[in-house]
């Protein structure tokens, strides 16, 4: 008998904003209310295809996630599941683990939560054994593989958990382990959960899933977002479907400001950029960055007037369908002239000569950096625990923050110094 059913993952319901450019009112709703709609619609999916199951790997809830009110709006979309005859399956995540609401979670029978010890549980009317382990702990080192039991004989038997595999750019090592490993397990489906975007990572002689997240939350997880429906036909082979389920679409916007000599110009490629990306979003709304590059007469003015360009930029997205910007981003030069490797006296720019100054001397000198460093270590002992990954995780992480605003600094400040093309 065929099977079918929707994995999911890291759906984080009720996230708090994690973008401090988050802050028009109108865009922080709209991502707040964003992973409850996106849920919705993986709900709704279930229903509509009369799917047989709905499995969840790992990360319902976001952290320490305290809100009841998040745990009976869970219960109500369970309810119209189970009362379809859909049983759910779930297993908790490094996020999930230290929820106060998945321990106080009341549910309707057929849900199906898996615990901190691994379990085989069979599928009443089909010849099915699903397979599950939780984190009992926001941490896991160590592979979770070897606590799985071997795949039931006569059964089409799916696996779910939620790992980093070998490691993901961006996620921390969770319960890690080789593709190698979960292949040769000797189940017919793993349903994994962690990392954000979605990957097939195997098809055969086992399908591996990675279904990436229903809907994305910051530019960090910029583009759709997804949940798989998976069809299990009687001879065992595995049919994949990726079906859309977010509400809002981070994407970055490009704008290459070379050659542009005037504002208009300017305006031009900001509407152009956003009209295109907008055409191609499959999401209901675009959340759009502005990322400026390239070489203009206008650096100096992109830097100074950047609230303007902000200003403009938004009544721009206004015009289209449901789209808004949500920050810019301004990495511009200014065309390289004669002037600047040093002319003569007629040609003398004295803020092309302390430009030369700050970016020869001054961010190059190892002094500089180690006060930038102090000041930047003195702000993170004031911040709340929850704050101190801010500027970076790690010593790495943290030179690359100071490096880039040391830069973009210097820039700011050259630029409200050179005095052309100023906004009257």
């Amino acid at each position: 008998m065929t099977f079918r059913f929707v994995h999911t993952a890291d759906i984080h319901l009720d996230s708090p904003l994690r973008s401090l450019a988050l802050r028009d009112p109108e865009i922080a709703e709209l991502v707040g209310n964003a992973t409850r709609q996106a849920f919705e619609r993986t709900v709704a999916l279930c229903l509509e295809e009369r799917v047989d199951a709905l499995m969840i790997a790992g990360d319902l809830y976001d952290g320490d996630l305290r809100s009841m009110k998040t745990a009976v709006y869970f219960g109500t979309q369970m309810r119209r599941l189970t009362e379809a005859g859909i049983c759910v399956f779930v297993v908790r995540g490094n996020h999930d683990a230290e929820s106060v609401v998945t321990k106080h979670l009341s549910l309707p029978d057929g849900v199906h939560v898996f615990s901190g010890r691994a379990e085989a549980v069979a599928i009443k009317g089909h010849d099915v054994v699903v397979h599950g382990i939780s984190f009992a702990r926001p941490q896991a080192p160590e592979s979770l593989l070897p606590k799985f039991k071997g795949p039931t004989t006569g059964s089409v038997n799916i696996g779910l958990l939620h790992t980093s595999l070998a490691g993901a750019e961006g996620h921390d090592d969770y319960a890690p382990c080789s593709l190698a490993d979960l292949v040769g397990h000797g189940f017919h489906y793993w349903g994994l959960g962690h990392v954000h975007k979605r990957r097939v990572h195997a098809e055969s002689p086992c399908t591996v899933v990675m279904p990436g997240m229903p809907q994305g939350r910051d530019i960090g997880e910029a583009g759709p977002k997804s949940v798989t429906l998976v069809t299990i036909a009687d001879d065992g082979g595995v049919t994949l479907e990726e079906r859309v389920t977010s509400i809002a679409q981070f994407e970055r916007v490009t704008v290459d400001v070379t050659g542009l000599a005037d504002w208009p110009a300017l305006l031009s490629a900001v509407e152009s950029g956003l009209g295109t990306t907008r055409d191609a979003a499959i999401s209901d709304h675009l959340v759009a960055r502005l990322e400026f590059v390239g070489a203009s007469a206008l650096a100096s003015r992109l830097r100074r007037d950047a609230d303007v360009l902000f200003a403009e930029a938004c009544q721009a997205a206004a015009s289209l369908t449901r789209t808004a910007v949500e920050k810019l981003a301004v990495d511009v030069r200014a065309p390289a002239t004669a002037g600047d490797a040093g002319g003569d006296a007629a040609g003398y720019d004295p803020v092309a000569e302390l430009k030369a100054l700050i970016e020869g001397e001054v961010l190059e000198s190892a002094a500089f950096r180690a006060t930038v460093r102090d000041v930047v270590t003195d702000l993170q002992r004031q911040l709340p625990p929850e704050l101190r990954d801010l500027l970076g995780a790690d010593d790495n992480a943290i030179d690359d923050t100071i490096a880039r605003i040391i830069t973009e600094g210097g820039e700011d400040v050259l630029a409200r110094l050179d005095g052309s093309g100023a906004v009257s």
